[in-house]
């Protein structure tokens, strides 16, 4: 499957086909600066200012990934995952956001056609909780939503939200995963995004109680999953997010969002090391000192390891693309999970260990480090990347046994 040479032309083939790489990098440059610009705020308010998703939705971020019929283009998973992680250099917060807007305009596509094109002509951003917790009541024509989901992130700005549950639709058999599309008209807003990382990304709940939804506002996940494309037949033959595992790359730009940030800290510790003198030891110059000059080195080598991580997963990405692979086996799916278990875990621990390295200096909440170290913790707790679980469901595919039951 994985043939080095063959695998090397393909890559550079697709790297082409993003014809405005360099303006997008820029776009994204100038969103991680702007959002760093109110880190202090951000942290305070718990949200990102509205001139940062401003400048997120005038980049035109939300629409690279939909269908080309619908003002998409094609984006190399390469570029998708160099977007994230440049703004992720400055603010992860608005990193995560922007990774979002841009995927949460995929699900679409999967709906019937009055659908997608109701949500894709709005002009609104989407929000989602895939967390399968609500309930739902049939009404004979559509689907009655009631329940309260944590974690909604950007639910300030977006307009439509999908809401995760199990239920049995229409036209099936048993009851089967999917998110129900409601308008934020119709949802209350439950104002608990109180945490020690991620704070710009005003992540907090949302309730509904009793809320229509049609059947053409369903997203029917647990299909996605298994290899369907567009309920309508596949209108658009050539759209790369039919053309690969759904979830495999909803969840890839989570790699590029914790290196994005270990690679500033590294920045960070190299600037300071520089300059810092440890007055507790003879007035040492910090940059001078053999564990100082091995810390550096190793970090830089982590991080070189995980870029080689994440360009793998985006070479399996392309691999899928380019073979129409929509379903994956046991053991390649669950090699994913580990690989993004293993990104989250290892830039939290560097995040970590560099904190702890400089010294009292990094603590003060204007210094920033000690920001993308909270953030790195806070990425690291997403359940899509949890390292236990992550390497427990690796390791079972690996002897044969199925692995984590969602990821």
């Amino acid at each position: 499957m994985w043939g080095g040479i063959e695998m090397a032309v393909n890559t550079l083939a697709v790297q082409e086909k993003t014809i405005n790489r360099d303006e997008l990098l820029k776009k994204a440059e100038e969103v991680g600066k702007l959002a760093e610009k109110h880190a202090m705020e951000s942290d305070q308010d718990a949200r990102l200012p509205d001139i940062v998703i401003e400048k997120i939705k005038e980049a035109g971020f939300q629409k690279l990934l939909r269908p080309k019929a619908y003002g998409g283009q094609n984006l190399d998973f390469y570029t998708f995952g160099d977007i994230i992680r440049t703004v992720a250099n400055y603010s992860v917060s608005a990193a995560w956001l922007t990774y979002f807007n841009i995927i949460h305009e995929t699900w679409p596509a999967f709906l019937p056609k009055q659908g997608r094109e109701e949500l894709f002509n709005s002009g609104g951003l989407m929000a989602d909780v895939f967390a399968p917790i609500g309930k739902v009541v049939d009404d004979g024509e559509g689907y009655r939503l009631s329940g309260q989901w944590n974690f909604c992130s950007g639910v300030f700005w977006s307009d439509w939200i999908a809401l995760g549950a199990v239920h049995k639709m229409h036209d099936g058999t048993e009851p089967e995963y999917s998110l129900f599309i409601v308008n934020k008209k119709e949802i209350e807003i439950v104002e608990n995004w109180d945490t020690i990382g991620l704070r710009g990304t005003g992540s907090n709940a949302v309730k509904v109680e009793n809320v229509y939804v049609p059947p053409h506002y369903v997203f029917p996940l647990t299909r996605v999953i298994n290899g369907d494309t567009a309920p309508d037949g596949n209108y658009e033959e050539d759209y790369q997010i039919f053309r690969v595992p759904y979830l495999a790359f909803f969840l890839a730009g989570f790699p590029h969002i914790a290196i994005g940030a270990v690679e500033r800290l590294i920045r960070n510790f190299k600037e300071k090391t520089e300059n810092r003198i440890r007055i507790f030891n003879n007035n040492a110059n910090e940059k001078e000192a053999g564990t100082a000059q091995r810390t550096l080195a190793e970090l830089n080598i982590q991080l070189t390891a995980l870029k080689a991580l994440a360009k793998d997963y985006a070479d399996r990405l392309t691999y899928y693309e380019e073979n129409n692979i929509r379903v994956l086996d046991e053991e390649e799916r669950e090699l994913l999970f580990a690989i993004r278990g293993y990104v989250a875990k290892t830039t939290s621990e560097m995040a970590t260990r560099i904190l702890i390295t400089l010294g009292g200096n990094s603590v003060y909440k204007h210094d920033g480090s000690e920001r993308f170290v909270r953030d790195l913790l806070t990425v690291a707790a997403h359940p899509t990347h949890q390292y236990e679980d992550a390497m427990a469901g690796y390791g079972k595919t690996i002897v044969g046994f199925k692995g984590h039951p969602t990821w």
